[in-house]
């Protein structure tokens, strides 16, 4: 930004018209418009048209093409981008480490996703783990684990962790997966609340052992909407049994932890989190009061509840928000 008495003297001088001064003030004080996510939103974008665009090119053409040929392509594109990044990446560190390059980042993503179409394939087209569908993800789960903290990834760490879940849940019911694409209910709801678990245990591990704590954020990302969404269903699956309950309780005692670590953070995300679901499961519990003698005043309470509770859930946030505000950080 140029200097604001650099203004006054060119006025001064005469050399700019009292307009033109105050148009170039005006525009000297609107800041610059940074085109950096958009520009990074259309290269990530460009990868995954070109993914898929090489996915149906091989659907169409697969009877003319041969599985062995579209298997080497894959590979030779996965080992290809691999080894640039191999050779330019820089020195591992615990810390986060910076991209050598606008565009390594990008063919890392390239090899990463070449990586898992191409085991993917291997195993549909020639089932080389046989009926171990486990081994199928478990596999790429930790070629990812590895690719995300060895080359400080995180658009990959979110792959491995997606890759986790599906493993942990194949792993449960594999048959049931393939011949009836359905899992039991409570197998998956304890399934996946060991996995919001683990999540949240990896989160706080990474900021208390200060390994890539840039990464702690994903970790409890998926860990909190995998613990909440998993005690709301414990709750719905086993409501007519006494120890429904207990599963409200449980999203209790995780709004509580939640709350306090959100404000200790200042982080709203979170605290945003806390109070949505919060707010689904203490609603949930109201028309479980009033459920037992259902009647139009009963209806006419519950509309009251939801519009006043609204209102106060607005509220919240907006008081929230004002409070992280006032330590400049969101």
């Amino acid at each position: 930004m140029v200097d604001e008495k650099l203004y006054d003297t060119l006025l001064a001088e005469g050399l700019i018209s009292a307009e033109s001064f105050e148009k170039i003030k005006q525009k000297d004080a609107e800041s610059l418009f940074s085109v950096h996510w958009e520009i990074k939103t259309l290269l990530y974008l460009g990868i995954l048209l070109l993914t898929t665009g090489l996915g149906l090119l091989v659907y169409e053409n697969i009877d003319s093409i041969g599985h062995v040929f579209v298997l080497l392509f894959i590979a030779s594109i996965c080992m290809g981008c691999f080894g640039y990044c191999f050779k330019y990446k820089l020195p591992f560190g615990t810390s986060k480490v910076k991209s050598p390059n606008t565009a390594f980042d990008y063919i890392l993503l390239l090899a990463a996703t070449s990586f898992v179409i191409f085991t993917g394939y291997l195993q549909y087209q020639y089932k080389v783990f046989g009926m171990h569908y486990g081994m199928a993800t478990f596999i790429p789960m930790l070629v990812l684990f590895f690719v995300a903290y060895y080359f400080d990834h995180l658009g990959i760490l979110n792959m491995a962790i997606a890759s986790l879940a599906v493993w942990m849940g194949v792993t449960v019911t594999p048959r049931d997966l393939l011949e009836k694409f359905n899992f039991n209910s409570a197998t998956i709801i304890y399934t996946y609340l060991t996995l919001g678990v683990l999540l949240i245990i990896k989160a706080f591990a990474t900021n208390y052992l200060s390994i890539k704590k840039h990464f702690a954020f994903s970790y409890q990302h998926y860990g909190v909407h995998a613990l909440y969404i998993s005690l709301l269903s414990g709750y719905f699956h086993f409501y007519d049994f006494p120890f429904a309950l207990a599963w409200l309780l449980g999203i209790g005692v995780l709004s509580y932890f939640l709350y306090k670590d959100a404000t200790r953070q200042n982080s709203f995300y979170f605290l945003l989190l806390m109070i949505l679901y919060s707010y689904v499961a203490i609603s949930r519990l109201v028309i479980r009061m009033f459920s037992g003698g259902y009647n139009t005043g009963t209806a006419a309470l519950i509309f009251m509840y939801f519009i006043g509770s609204a209102i106060g859930l607005v509220l919240l946030l907006i008081h929230f928000n004002k409070k992280l505000k006032q330590h400049d950080q969101l």
